[in-house]
C-alpha cells in the first residue's frame, strides 16, 4: 500500500504524460516557454486570478509573494506554528521576524480571533496556510487586518482545488501561493509552485522578480531569484490538469468515507461549513498516536505526521522566545496527529484495510 499512489496515477496518464513532455523535448525550449504560459493562462481560469506565474516550487512562490510586496528586515509578518517550516523560513530569508498565532483546533488553521493581539506597528502582512486542504477563515482574517495596510497572503501548499463560500482557493486578495510537489493533489514529478494575484501592480513585479529581476533582457531593476517553472513539469502538470477536478471529486469521496467509519473512534478531521476539503492530508488525532503507527505500520499501511514539532519550538526559531506552553493547541495538535493514506487512486480494497485495522487497534 502507498501513502499517495503515484505509480497508479502515472499508469492511469501515462499517454498524456509522455505526448507533453515529448513536446517540450522537441521544442527544445526549456524555460519560460509556451507550456508554463499555456499552464498559468488555465490556472489563473480555475482559480478565479487575474494573473498566475509559475515558479521553481511553493517555497519560491512564498518568497516572491513577499518580495512582491517589499517585505524589509525587522518587518512582522504573522503566521501559525503548525506548519511545514517553508511558510516561516520565506520570511526569514528577508530578515523579517515571524509572529506566531495560535491555530483552531477543529480545522487546524490559524485562529482570525487571535490575530489582533499579534498585531503591532511592524506588521506588514498575514500569511494565512490553509492545510490539510481547506481554505483558512479568510474573510474573518481580513477583517481582523481591520481593513489598513497589512497584505493577507494565503500559503495554499496543500489546497489548490479547494474553495470557502464559493470562492477558490489561491483567488483571494491579494495573493495565494500553492505547490506542485510530487505528492500535492496536483503535482509535478519534481520542485514546482506558483503565484496568483489579482492586482496588476503586484503581478508586474511578480514578474521580473521571479526573473533575476528583468522585465527586459539583461536589463535588471531589482535584486530577484531564479524561481521560474520549468517546461517539462508544466507539460506533466498540463497533462495531469483535465483530471483533477475527477480526482477532487474521489478525493472528497474517500474523505467522507473515512470519516463515515472512523468518526466513533478517533477524532477526524472537521470540514468548516463555508469550506469544502480537498483532503492532501487525511490526518486524525489521538493521544496514543506513537502506538498507533507501529500498530498500523505492523499490518503494512504507511503513515506519516504533519507536523511533530511546532515551528516556534524548532531549534531556528528559539531566539524568538516562545517558549513551550505559548501556543497550546498547535502543541497538542503536534503530538497527537497523523496523516492516513489518502490519494484519488486509493483503491477500495486498500481504504477497507485502513479502516480496519485502526477500527481493531481501539477494540471497536
Amino acid at each position: 500500500m502507498q501513502f499517495v499512489d503515484l505509480q497508479s496515477q502515472y499508469k492511469a496518464y501515462e499517454g498524456e504524460i509522455r505526448t507533453q513532455m515529448e513536446d517540450v523535448i522537441q521544442s527544445a525550449r526549456f524555460i519560460l516557454g509556451p507550456k508554463g504560459e499555456e499552464l498559468e493562462k488555465r490556472l489563473a481560469e480555475f482559480t478565479g486570478s487575474r494573473h498566475a506565474f509559475g515558479c521553481s516550487s511553493g517555497t519560491d512562490a512564498l518568497l516572491l509573494a513577499l518580495m512582491a510586496l517589499e517585505i524589509r528586515p525587522r518587518d512582522e509578518v504573522i503566521t501559525t506554528p503548525f506548519t511545514f517550516i517553508a511558510t516561516a523560513e520565506a520570511i526569514s530569508l528577508l530578515g523579517a521576524v515571524p509572529v506566531f498565532v495560535d491555530i483552531e483546533p477543529s480545522t487546524y488553521n490559524i485562529d482570525p480571533g487571535k490575530i489582533l493581539a499579534a498585531i503591532t506597528e511592524r506588521t506588514r502582512a498575514i500569511i494565512a496556510v490553509s492545510l490539510f486542504g481547506q481554505c483558512a477563515a479568510m474573510e474573518k482574517i481580513y477583517a481582523a487586518c481591520g481593513g489598513g495596510d497589512i497584505f493577507v497572503i494565503e500559503d495554499a501548499c496543500q489546497s489548490l482545488g479547494a474553495s470557502r463560500s464559493g470562492r477558490m482557493s489561491c483567488g483571494f486578495p491579494s495573493i495565494g501561493v500553492t505547490s506542485f510537489f510530487p505528492s500535492k493533489p496536483l503535482g509535478c514529478y519534481g520542485d514546482g509552485g506558483m503565484i496568483f494575484t489579482s492586482e496588476d501592480a503586484v503581478a508586474d513585479r511578480i514578474k521580473g522578480l521571479r526573473n533575476h529581476g528583468q522585465w527586459e533582457r539583461y536589463r535588471h531593476r531589482a535584486i530577484g531569484i531564479n524561481g521560474r517553472l520549468d517546461e517539462i513539469q508544466a507539460a506533466v502538470l498540463l497533462a495531469k490538469l483535465p483530471h483533477f477536478n475527477e480526482e477532487l471529486i474521489i478525493r472528497e469521496e474517500i474523505g467522507k468515507r473515512y470519516n463515515e467509519n472512523l468518526s466513533d473512534v478517533i477524532k477526524i478531521p472537521a470540514t468548516a461549513p463555508e469550506n469544502t476539503h480537498v483532503y492532501a492530508q487525511y490526518s486524525v488525532r489521538t493521544p496514543r498516536r506513537d502506538e498507533l503507527i507501529h500498530y498500523l505500520a505492523s499490518a503494512g499501511i504507511p503513515t506519516a505526521v504533519h507536523y511533530p514539532i511546532p515551528l516556534h519550538l524548532q531549534e531556528v526559531y528559539k531566539h524568538l522566545g516562545f517558549p513551550e506552553g505559548a501556543f497550546p493547541e498547535a502543541e497538542a495538535a503536534s503530538r497527537e496527529i497523523l496523516s492516513l493514506p489518502m490519494s484519488a487512486f486509493l483503491t477500495g480494497a486498500d481504504q477497507d484495510k485502513v479502516i480496519r485495522t485502526l477500527r481493531d487497534y481501539f477494540g471497536k
